[in-house]
């Protein structure tokens, strides 16, 4: 049975903790540029944010898996503020690029706090959080680029992730286990 006494945590678990908070906040920022992009008959732009949602879900419970494999106590937190309001789409995507790069800073903390700590093991789970936010980072960029290039035409935007594969990376093999499993 695992343990549900609450023991100190190191920084690193700590961190750990809170990127839990940062992901299920991505996750629900991404909804509400999913909905901001749906609302607009914006149906791939919608599509790839309602898809980014999920995989930011699967991240937090990702971490969640780690912290209960390695038999620490996780509190499931609540989300932050999340950005509704828009006037341009070009800003939808720029707030997803900046939180992607947020995040991926926040990865690399969680790394270094880990090989401070010498938790080899620590280490080694976020390397693949660092790999995905290079991929993460890309991804928006390009996003970004395109919307800036289609100068105003969102259909040349939606012609395009509809022909490219941009954030769908599909099934991960290499993705740490998943609490509950991933959707």
């Amino acid at each position: 049975m695992a343990s549900t006494k609450k023991e100190p945590r190191s920084k690193f678990y700590e961190l750990l903790q809170g990127q839990v908070h940062n992901e299920f906040n991505a996750s629900q920022q991404y909804i509400a540029l999913a909905v901001w992009f749906d609302n607009a008959d914006l149906p791939q732009l919608a599509k790839h944010f309602y898809k980014q949602s999920v995989e930011e879900r699967n991240h937090a419970m990702a971490l969640v898996q780690y912290m209960l494999d390695t038999d620490h106590h996780v509190d499931v937190p609540g989300t932050g503020e999340v950005r509704n309001e828009f006037s341009d789409p070009a800003e939808l995507i720029e707030l997803a690029l900046e939180q992607e790069k947020e995040v991926a800073a926040d990865i690399k903390t969680l790394a270094k706090a880990a090989r401070a700590e010498d938790d080899y093991q620590g280490e080694q789970f976020m390397q693949w959080f660092i790999s995905e936010q290079v991929e993460e980072i890309s991804q928006m960029s390009t996003l970004l680029t395109i919307i800036k290039r289609a100068n105003g035409n969102l259909f040349e935007v939606e012609n395009f992730l509809h022909r490219e594969s941009v954030g769908d990376g599909g099934d991960d093999a290499t993705m740490p286990p998943v609490a509950g499993g991933k959707l």
